[in-house]
């Protein structure tokens, strides 16, 4: 047998191959929509790529199942779990086979024996590996998706909170209670092999270590210790962060199927005169990709920075409009990197690149102050004065500059009507990559007089800024 994992970090995702080295036949499991990786592996190792399959419909990134069967005449798994309102809609003239708990389905000589693991969404499944090709009756691991992570399990409440379905929060914690008593029945020795690693949304305290067994799980995982049913379900749901806009977009994506990509050039703009004919467009949004320090120094009135760097693809699907097109300024040899990172998100309405050069040559540029913890203490009790914490709503509320006001990110523009048009706004977050990101919504909006604290409030702590908390 053959296995290699994939890992994502913009999104902290995790996908797998896994081979027959008798039959030459490999599938791809939760596959991320740039199927580029898969195609390489498997011609570098003399494979034909036969199968694909997901856990469950993902809310955080467009799955690459569909680009598989499109492309490569792969057999779909997919589940068939959950009521009418998970069920994929996109399987006419692809070759699929849905899949319920107990069913059994082989590629080449390895066994992929299918467990209903609801929790997380209705529909999820996991899938227990054994080799039969390497003449074992005993399983060696189980792909969990979104149900168990290495420290913690999937969260209940993206279905309510990110996609409005009402009630859903609540059921999904009694089912991942039920889904966990199936899972304490499995070997210790089970490889566990999840969806997400630390980063992910998909739960409040994923570990960063990429695997793990199921009987280190039950030992150490908060939510295999024994607790009962309701201790578990409030414990669950309490402290969730919030989920991106995005991911009810995602849900509705995966579920009724992915535009298939077809590799389109597209255009890299190098002069402001070139950029100009998207800049009076409505429909259009100029995305500035520079470090926040660059962006500050000098930027083209109305655009957005975005910095190209880990946490760029979250940040994207928190503030981009999914209705609009992009035209996105940034080094060519970055822009395949940010072409699939927004396409991964389903942002697949990118109208052109743009050299960073175009900035220096538009005729008037609009700036920003970055400020150091001395210049903020100097100010922040000031009437005429307006900080704003864009953290998330966890790291309010663990403490806070006394007279900021919280505003998070994901939510800013929309709360922009809420801010003061008469005061300088002071925007700070954690360290200063996500205020940047704020400074420049707010600047788009028509805010004038803006800060931003670029040490962030770790910064703001380390000199002995005072605290509050909530």
């Amino acid at each position: 047998m053959f296995f290699r994992s994939y890992f994502d970090e913009k999104l902290a995702q995790y996908s797998y191959m896994v081979a027959c080295q008798k039959t030459g036949e490999a599938i791809v499991i939760d596959p991320a929509r740039d199927i580029t990786p898969y195609i390489e592996t498997a011609q570098k190792e003399g494979f034909r790529l036969t199968a694909a399959t997901e856990t469950h419909i993902h809310a955080d990134f467009v799955s690459g199942a569909r680009q598989l069967a499109h492309d490569y005449g792969v057999t779909l798994y997919l589940s068939d779990e959950g009521d009418e309102n998970w069920k994929y809609q996109y399987l006419d003239n692809l070759s699929a086979q849905l899949v319920k708990d107990g069913d059994v389905f082989m590629v080449g000589n390895v066994e992929f024996k299918v467990m209903h693991t609801p929790g997380h969404t209705p529909e999820s499944i996991s899938f227990v590996l054994t080799d039969r090709g390497g003449g074992s009756t005993e399983p060696m691991g189980i792909f969990t998706g979104d149900f168990v992570f290495v420290g913690d399990v999937g969260r209940p409440d993206l279905l309510e909170k990110a996609a409005g379905v009402k009630g859903t929060a609540a059921s999904g914690a009694a089912q991942m209670y039920e889904s966990l008593q199936k899972f304490r029945q499995l070997p210790d020795y089970l490889v566990v092999w999840p969806g997400h690693g630390a980063g992910s949304a998909c739960g409040k305290s994923l570990g960063a270590v990429p695997l793990s067994t199921v009987g280190y799980e039950k030992a150490n995982n908060w939510a295999l210790q024994e607790m009962d049913k309701e201790q578990f379900e409030k414990e669950l749901l309490k402290d969730q962060p919030e989920p991106p806009k995005y991911f009810a977009v995602m849900k509705k994506v995966n579920k009724a199927g992915p535009a298939v990509l077809t590799n389109e050039t597209i255009p890299y703009v190098e002069t402001y005169k070139e950029l100009e004919a998207y800049i009076s467009r409505e429909d259009t949004i100029i995305v500035d990709t520079r470090n926040g320090n660059e962006f500050a120094q000098g930027h083209i009135e109305g655009t957005i920075n975005l910095p190209y760097t880990k946490i760029f693809t979250n940040w994207a699907g928190w503030i981009l409009d999914y209705e609009k097109q992009l035209v996105l300024i940034a080094e060519e040899q970055q822009t395949i990197h940010i072409q699939h990172s927004l396409e991964s998100i389903g942002l697949d309405r990118i109208a052109a690149f743009a050299s960073p050069n175009v900035v220096s040559e538009a005729p008037e540029l609009e700036k920003y102050a970055n400020i150091n913890v001395n210049e903020l203490k100097a100010q922040y009790e000031k009437e005429d004065v307006y900080v704003v914490d864009i953290r998330q709503q966890g790291e309010w509320e663990a403490g806070h500059i006394p007279t900021a006001r919280h505003h998070m990110l994901g939510y800013l523009e929309e709360e922009a009507d809420q801010l003061p048009k008469d005061k300088k706004l002071i925007i700070h977050c954690q360290s200063g990559a996500r205020s940047a990101i704020g400074a420049s919504l707010l600047q788009a909006k028509g805010f004038k007089n803006i800060e931003n604290l670029a040490s962030g409030f770790a910064g703001w702590k380390n000199e002995n800024g005072p605290v509050k908390q909530s």
